[in-house]
């Protein structure tokens, strides 16, 4: 398997939200945003799915390592730049080159990836708070967590669709952020049984709502509430940071876009369902899902 399809499956499984989203992206900027993705995902799965938080920062420990050897793939030097170029033991010197299928896209397919170094490092770090705490004692706690991740990762997303890099694209990190406002209702239930609660807890104190109701997946109208004030929150969210996209990023942003309209629907079909997430994961259908991302991308 060649490392395209390595971060095709890893990011984008068909029928997913996320492989919807890509489809709509411009077709040269497609392969390093999959790559982006499946970066996310690696990250995901190696905090969430790690029960040792050791071996989960020695995992992290060795994505710092290998996407610094990534970002530090792209000579400065026009002569060393123009070698690496055309000559691939030069580049592979210069580089310590990326050994990981994802790394190896990304220094395909993202020529301003060595700018990102510290973004990328800022990624790898949010993720390492959830090897730290497992729960949130205010909005204002939990928002540290939801910048660096959230933020991060869309400001990412959004630099690599630009049609100019170097713009930094200051809209992008409310975007982040408003995504995983929304992510927190769908995967309630499924973080809570994998021991994280990313409702604060002087949240779940004034609807009533106790973490072992969430564990136990008890459902009552205190949790009612607590979720339509946590979808409420989300669905302001998405829809201030679709509204803060410039008219000039409007097209290259058609993943963002996407993603943004596929977690506003995915909302309404939670509070249509009653808000039942802790027992199960509700979802779009695939072609709701397509209609709803190429509406978007398309949407002035």
């Amino acid at each position: 398997m060649n490392f395209d399809d390595y971060c095709q499956q890893k990011a984008a499984p068909a029928g997913s939200s996320v492989y919807y989203a890509l489809r709509q992206a411009p077709l040269a900027a497609e392969p390093r945003l999959t790559a982006l993705f499946a970066l996310r995902r690696e990250l995901e799965e190696t905090v969430k799915e790690t029960s040792d938080p050791t071996v989960g920062h020695t995992k992290l420990a060795w994505w710092h390592k290998e996407l610094a050897a990534l970002a530090a793939g792209e000579p400065s030097h026009p002569v060393t730049k123009a070698l690496a170029q055309h000559h691939p033991a030069i580049a592979a010197l210069a580089a310590g080159e990326p050994s990981h299928p994802v790394t190896k896209a990304l220094a395909q397919h993202h020529p301003a990836i060595a700018a990102e170094a510290d973004a990328l490092r800022t990624l790898v770090n949010g993720y390492g708070m959830d090897l730290e705490q497992a729960r949130y004692l205010d909005f204002a706690n939990l928002q540290r967590y939801i910048a660096q991740v959230g933020g991060t990762f869309a400001s990412l997303v959004a630099r690599a669709s630009a049609a100019n890099p170097a713009d930094p694209q200051p809209w992008a990190a409310d975007a982040g952020r408003a995504l995983m406002l929304a992510q927190f209702v769908q995967e309630l239930g499924n973080d809570a049984r994998h021991g994280r609660i990313y409702l604060p807890i002087d949240e779940l104190q004034r609807y009533n709502v106790t973490a072992a109701d969430l564990l136990n997946r008890r459902y009552s109208p205190a949790f009612t509430e607590l979720l339509q004030f946590q979808t409420a929150r989300a669905r302001e969210a998405l829809a201030a940071a679709d509204a803060a996209i410039p008219a000039s990023e409007r097209r290259a942003q058609r993943t963002l876009r996407a993603q943004i309209a596929l977690a506003g629907a995915l909302l309404h079909e939670i509070e249509r369902d009653g808000y039942q997430v802790l027992h199960q994961r509700i979802a779009l259908t695939p072609i709701r899902k397509l209609w709803i991302a190429w509406r978007a991308a398309r949407r002035r």
